[in-house]
């Protein structure tokens, strides 16, 4: 959770509301005690809560714009050594 003052909350208004928007929680400060807590709304049709719990615990981040048109056609990173696959490979066996 993102502790602020209100004068830096009044001076990047726009960077704060955009991440609480993708689900992050902000308390606002005056003279060093807590006056508020933006939080994002409780309805969010979008996204279900198990993911918006997974984000609250910074397990995941929720992507704040669209993939680029070509994204299923750009060039992957190379895994010369497989380690990727064999760690998804452990995941699943594991039954994670």
């Amino acid at each position: 959770m993102t502790v602020t003052t209100v004068s830096k909350l009044r001076a990047s208004l726009s960077d704060f509301l955009r991440r609480v928007k993708a689900g992050e929680e902000i308390l606002i400060t005056e003279r060093g005690r807590v006056v508020a807590r933006l939080i994002p709304p409780a309805f969010s049709p979008a996204l279900p809560d198990s993911i918006r719990e997974m984000e609250r615990n910074g397990l995941v981040k929720i992507g704040t714009g669209k993939l680029p048109k070509d994204f299923w056609r750009m060039r992957r990173p190379k895994d010369p050594t497989g380690l990727v696959m064999k760690a998804l490979l452990e995941e699943r066996a594991g039954g994670r």
